[in-house]
């Protein structure tokens, strides 16, 4: 089975990678990533929701592949911010912003808010595993909740994750190990229900 992970992200395909190694299932499915293409498509999603953001990668490299294609749509939404940055995350200070440049406005734009309790967060996946000739093969979803802390600590994963803090824990995303990571964000819990579905197309 070949699976084409629809992203030019590192950390995301380095994240999806680890967990697939992690269930054994890397020794049944070939996995393919952008750099195995000389001219992988850049997708423009432009959707208001998660999960139109999903589905418009996964159909368009599934087409372009001739393969399944796993493709996610992920972002943070802060309660105090109304929902932002939320689809727009990984552009939020603009087109070419840096994750640091995302991670500084988020700082800025919260700075009125002194209390820690009212910064609650969700981190929201939404995945989609898209077949060219029959549609959607499957959907998962998953949530991680937590507060944004008040300054970046850590050097671990990607994106938001130096200000993230999930619930229970007094570290932040960028600070607890990928292993633990992969267990309660909400991109793990999206795979776990994603490989548990194709570990029973698979055995």
């Amino acid at each position: 089975m070949k699976i084409v992970i629809a992203t030019k992200n590192d950390g995301k395909i380095s994240e999806i990678k680890d967990f697939f190694k992690a269930k054994g299932l890397l020794d049944l499915i070939e996995i393919l990533i952008y750099k195995d293409f000389s001219d992988f498509p850049d997708v423009k999603e432009g959707s208001r929701s998660f999960l139109s953001n999903a589905k418009i990668k996964a159909r368009q490299i599934a087409k372009y592949c001739g393969c399944w294609a796993l493709a996610d749509d992920s972002g943070l939404a802060v309660d105090a911010l109304g929902g932002r940055p939320g689809v727009i995350s990984s552009v939020y200070a603009g087109t070419d912003a840096s994750d640091a440049d995302n991670r500084e406005k988020l700082l800025k734009e919260l700075e009125g808010i002194r209390s820690f309790e009212k910064r609650t967060a969700r981190f929201i996946c939404r995945m989609v595993l898209w077949d060219d000739k029959i549609g959607q093969v499957n959907l998962s979803t998953g949530i991680c909740r937590g507060k944004i802390g008040f300054k970046e600590k850590g050097t671990g994963g990607f994106g938001y994750d130096p200000l993230f803090i999930p619930e229970g824990y007094n570290l932040t995303m960028a600070q607890i190990s990928q292993p633990e990571k992969n267990s309660i964000s909400h991109r793990g819990k999206a795979l776990k229900k994603m490989s548990g579905f194709l570990a029973k197309q698979l055995y």
